[in-house]
């Protein structure tokens, strides 16, 4: 059997350990959103499969006979083409999906649906902080008027877009104490950020409640249907069973 592993996020990082230490011939995939990125405890390639067919042709050269997708809870198109792709071709399919944030007492969330609509959101002259990915920076285009700083992994090479904007590199995982340096730094007023779930960036949410910094929660997009599991150990067990 020869598994594919869909990865990308810190969860895949550690089912990719569990799976070298049982020896299951595995390769990982990862998109090459991140320069540099953290290595997998098993061989990994880098970038995108050129679509549909291009994937359909990789499962066929690679003979996978499995695939687990442990991507973004926001790669909602990869894991619905997956999961379709997985099911016509009759391969067992599991997505590795952490549960999503809820706000607890004390939290200042509002839900919306895209980044566009957290904008609406926004009056003019508010400080912002965009925990959303540098693909979403034109959907903010509205908040020119407005203090924009959009966190991201990498630097990059063009500059911010917007006048009153730029850009601050950090990696993840985000401590609580330098999240709310950060916030009480820049005097936020509003965070955005999508509903990744996990612990690795919930520290920011945290920091927000303490400091009294509305949050603009970006709901998940709709997931594909099928085998799904919310934890490492289950996503393990079900390769264990295959």
């Amino acid at each position: 059997m020869t598994l594919l592993l869909l990865a990308g996020t810190f969860e895949a990082r550690q089912v990719a350990r569990g799976l070298a230490e049982r020896g299951v011939d595995t390769i990982a995939s990862l998109a090459g959103e991140t320069r540099a990125p953290e290595p997998l405890a098993i061989p990994t390639r880098t970038g995108g499969f050129g679509g549909r067919a291009g994937f359909e042709t990789f499962l066929e050269q690679g003979n996978i006979s499995a695939i687990l997708d442990a991507t973004h809870p926001f790669a909602a198109k990869i894991s619905h083409r997956t999961a379709q792709v997985a099911r016509q071709r009759g391969l067992p399919y599991c997505q590795l999906l952490r549960p999503a944030w809820r706000a607890g007492p004390g939290d200042d969330w509002t839900h919306v649906a895209d980044e566009s609509e957290a904008a609406k959101h926004i009056p003019a002259g508010a400080r912002v902080l965009l925990a959303t990915g540098r693909k979403s920076l034109e959907r903010f285009a509205q908040l020119s008027d407005c203090d924009v700083i959009l966190r991201v992994v990498d630097p990059p090479a063009e500059p911010f877009p917007y006048p009153n904007g730029r850009y601050r590199v950090a990696r993840p995982p985000y401590r609580l104490d330098d999240e709310r340096a950060l916030l009480a730094e820049l005097r936020v007023d509003f965070v955005v950020t999508k509903n990744s779930g996990g612990t690795v960036a919930y520290a920011k949410l945290l920091a927000s409640r303490e400091l009294g910094v509305r949050v603009l929660m970006i709901d998940r997009p709709p997931q594909p249907e099928g085998c799904r599991v919310a934890t490492v150990k289950e996503a393990l067990n079900w390769m264990d069973q295959l």
